[in-house]
C-alpha cells in the first residue's frame, strides 16, 4: 500500500492505480490538457469534478517541491497548489516505482506552448513578458530563488487584457529570508539562457512573430525586471520642498499592484535632503481591496478594472459620500451578479466570472463608441454573449481547445505537438480579431515605469 504525505488528503485519490507506472495509466482516467515541456512523466487526472496534475519524480525532489509549493501558497504567491506526495509505490511483481507529486490543476490557465501553438501577435508576447517579469519580482521580494526560470515552468491566466503568471515547477527553488543581489543575478542569468532558447525554438518552428527577435525579447525581460525592481526597492532622494514625492512613490507602487507596508524615511542633519526607500512591499493591492469590499477573489488587473467600475457606479448613483462597503454591496448585486448570472449554462466554462465581466465592460465601450451614446450594461452583456462568447473555446477544463487548435499527436502529452501544424494564419485562443471598423483603445504597456512616473508624479 503506498504512503500519502499530505496536509489534507483527498480520500478519492487513494483509489488511483499507484501500482502502475504513470506512463501506463489507462486513458479513461486521464484528461487531455496542455502542459509545458517536462523531463518527467506528467499526466492530468480527473477525480470527481476536480482535476489534478501528477508528476513522477525522485522522492527527495517530490518532498522538496511539495514543501516549497505549500510555503508559496502560505505566502500568497502565484503558484500551483501542492496536494500531496505518494511514496512506497511498487508494481504487483515488486518493482519499485518513483514517487508522485500531486498538484491541483490551475483552472483557466494555459502553458506558453499552447499560446504559441498557432502563433500570437506581438502585443500578446509583450504582455506575456510583463507577466513573467512581475512573477519573478514577486518571488524575489519574498526571498524565493527560482533556480530554473523559464516559460515551460510557468502558467498564464487572463487578467483583464493582460496576463497573470504562475509558478509551476519549484524543484530547484530555495526560500530564503532575503535574496542577495548575487542570487537575483543568478536567476536572471538562468532566465536569459532558458528564455532565449525557448524563443529560438518558437522562432525555428515558425510560431514567433517575424517582427520579434529572441535576443531583443530576452533583453526586454531583463531591462523591465530591473526597472520594476528599482521602483519597488530603490532609494529616492529629494529636498524638503518636494515632500509630495513620498505620496507619488506610494501611488506608483499601488498602480503596479503593490502595497507599501513600511517606508524608511530619513533626513540629513539640516533637514534639507530626504531619503525614502520602501521597506516591505506586498503584491495584490487591488485584489485585497476588492475581496475586502465584495468577497470576489480575482487577479490583480481584474480587481483594478472591477474597482474602476465600482467607482463609476458610485458616481452614477450619486453616492460619493456613502459608506464604501454599502456601495460595493449594491454594485455586486445590481451590476456584477446580474451580468454573470445571465450567462447561459452551456457557456459558463468559457471564462471565469471576473474576466467575463471585464470583457463585457470592454464590449460595452466598443458598442457605446459605435452608437455615439452610452449602451446599458445588460444590453452589452447580451450582445457580448451572442457575438463573442459563443465563439470562444472553453477555458475552464478543456483548456487545450482541441477543436480550435487541432488534435494533439499524443492526447496525453501535449509537448509532442499537434498532428497538423500547418495553418493559414496565427491563432490565439485568448484573442479574437476585431472588425476593421471597430474603434480601439490605445494600448499602454503594464510595466511602463517611465509613464507611471509621469502620471503619478
Amino acid at each position: 500500500m503506498p504512503r500519502f504525505l499530505s496536509a489534507k488528503t483527498d480520500t478519492r485519490l487513494i483509489t488511483l492505480p499507484w501500482e502502475t507506472p504513470l506512463a501506463e495509466w489507462p486513458e479513461e482516467m486521464l484528461v487531455a490538457l496542455p502542459r509545458g515541456i517536462s523531463r518527467h512523466v506528467v499526466r492530468f487526472v480527473r477525480v470527481g469534478k476536480e482535476v489534478f496534475a501528477v508528476k513522477e519524480v525522485l522522492e527527495h525532489l517530490a518532498r522538496h517541491e511539495y514543501r516549497l509549493l505549500r510555503d508559496l501558497t502560505r505566502l500568497d504567491t502565484p503558484s500551483v497548489e501542492a496536494v500531496g506526495v505518494v511514496t512506497d509505490r511498487f508494481t504487483p511483481d515488486g518493482t519499485v516505482l518513483d514517487p508522485i507529486l500531486i498538484t491541483r490543476h490551475l483552472q483557466f490557465s494555459l502553458p506558453y506552448r499552447s499560446l504559441f501553438s498557432r502563433g500570437v501577435r506581438q502585443d500578446t508576447v509583450n504582455r506575456l513578458v510583463d507577466a513573467m517579469v512581475v512573477l519573478l519580482a514577486r518571488l524575489h521580494l519574498i526571498g524565493f530563488l527560482w533556480g530554473d526560470v523559464s516559460l515551460s515552468n510557468t502558467l498564464f491566466r487572463r487578467d483583464a487584457g493582460a496576463f497573470a503568471a504562475y509558478l509551476v515547477d519549484a524543484e530547484t527553488g530555495e526560500l530564503h529570508d532575503q535574496l542577495t543581489n548575487g542570487q537575483r543575478e543568478h536567476d536572471l542569468t538562468i532566465a536569459r539562457t532558458n528564455l532565449f532558447g525557448e524563443f529560438c525554438d518558437l522562432e525555428a518552428g515558425g510560431l514567433l512573430d517575424e517582427a520579434l527577435d529572441p535576443l531583443v525579447l530576452v533583453e526586454t525581460i531583463e531591462s523591465r525586471y530591473r526597472e520594476l525592481w528599482g521602483e519597488l526597492t530603490g532609494v529616492e532622494e529629494f529636498d524638503g520642498s518636494e515632500m509630495h514625492r513620498i505620496e507619488s512613490r506610494v501611488r506608483r507602487l499601488n498602480a503596479l499592484g503593490f502595497d507599501v507596508a513600511e517606508l524608511d524615511i530619513t533626513t540629513d542633519f539640516a533637514g534639507s535632503t530626504i531619503r525614502i526607500q520602501p521597506k516591505v512591499v506586498d503584491a495584490g493591492h487591488h485584489s485585497r481591496r476588492l475581496i475586502r469590499l465584495t468577497g470576489l477573489d480575482t487577479e490583480e488587473n481584474q480587481a483594478r478594472r472591477l474597482l474602476n467600475d465600482l467607482d463609476y457606479y458610485r458616481a452614477r448613483t450619486d453616492q460619493q459620500n456613502a459608506d464604501e462597503s454599502i456601495v460595493a454591496h449594491q454594485w455586486l448585486t445590481n451590476r456584477f451578479e446580474p451580468v454573470v448570472n445571465s450567462v447561459p449554462a452551456e457557456m459558463r466554462a468559457k471564462l471565469e466570472p471576473a474576466e467575463l465581466y471585464h470583457e463585457v465592460l470592454e464590449h460595452r465601450w466598443f458598442l457605446s463608441e459605435r452608437a455615439g451614446n452610452e449602451v446599458p450594461v445588460d444590453q452589452a452583456a447580451r450582445s457580448y454573449m451572442d457575438t463573442v462568447l459563443s465563439q470562444l473555446p472553453d477555458e475552464k477544463l478543456n483548456l487545450s481547445g482541441m477543436e480550435a487548435m487541432g488534435p494533439l499527436a499524443n492526447p496525453f502529452d501535449p509537448s509532442q505537438g499537434f498532428v497538423d501544424d500547418e495553418v493559414d494564419k496565427p491563432y490565439d485562443p485568448w484573442e479574437t480579431e476585431s472588425d476593421d471598423d471597430t474603434p480601439e483603445e490605445p494600448a499602454t504597456p503594464y510595466l511602463d515605469i517611465a509613464a507611471l512616473r509621469r502620471a503619478k508624479g
